[in-house]
């Protein structure tokens, strides 16, 4: 069966993986981009946004693994944008242009479904009702025999967690501390005990933590 993974999700030293007060001009609240200060400059960063350039190293080798065998993406909708409660008709479209760099199906879990939305380069966004399992499902059914990644916000991966759906995780752990914002691990007391978990320092205090569920 096809694996469930999250890949270059940062939390900060408290926990913190966004900050407090998301807005269109601040999608990380008051975290600002510090959570993603490794990424943007990698090389595979660097390669999504269409650009030349970007380190390679420890940082690029996790952010590269993201894509490879990943056949849909679930996602909350506070990622795919700051709105709540019913849409309004104001042409958002996401974060990421006319072209993102998902290039596969997307699953946008909200309470209010609408049309789905088809980009350039593959991407088209699906908008569904649904808890962890029912999307699980619906995104395996549209990527038969391929992975399916998690992709956030932070509701969601604790979601996945909590029903215990996540194969594999790779967090980097940020140095810095928040003090408030969403917190991944509240009501995940013991989810450590499901995983083999290896880590690995980089640039900056750095530290990635890739989780392997254990057999059996």
């Amino acid at each position: 069966m096809s694996l469930v993974r999250i890949h270059n999700f940062s939390v900060s030293l408290d926990g913190f993986a966004t900050g407090e007060g998301q807005t269109l001009e601040a999608p990380f609240g008051h975290a600002q981009e510090r959570l993603l200060d490794w990424f943007a400059g990698t090389r595979t960063f660097h390669g999504m946004q269409g650009e030349p350039g970007g380190s390679t190293g420890v940082h690029d080798a996790f952010a590269n693994n993201w894509g490879a065998g990943i056949g849909v993406e679930i996602m909350g909708r506070n990622k795919f944008g700051p709105q709540r409660g019913p849409w309004t008709d104001d042409g958002w479209r996401g974060w990421w242009g006319d072209e993102p760099p998902f290039h596969t199906p997307v699953i946008v879990l909200t309470h209010y479904p609408r049309e789905p939305l088809e980009m350039e380069g593959g991407t088209t966004f699906y908008f569904l009702d649904a808890g962890a399992n029912e999307a699980l499902a619906a995104a395996r059914e549209a990527a038969p025999g391929l992975d399916v990644r998690i992709g956030g916000g932070v509701a969601t991966v604790r979601e996945f967690l909590e029903a215990d759906l996540v194969d594999r995780m790779h967090l980097a752990v940020i140095p810095i501390v928040l003090g408030r914002g969403e917190r991944l691990w509240d009501g995940l007391e013991n989810v450590e005990q499901r995983f083999d978990i290896e880590a690995v320092s980089g640039p900056g205090g750095v530290t990635h933590l890739s989780f392997t569920r254990r057999a059996g």
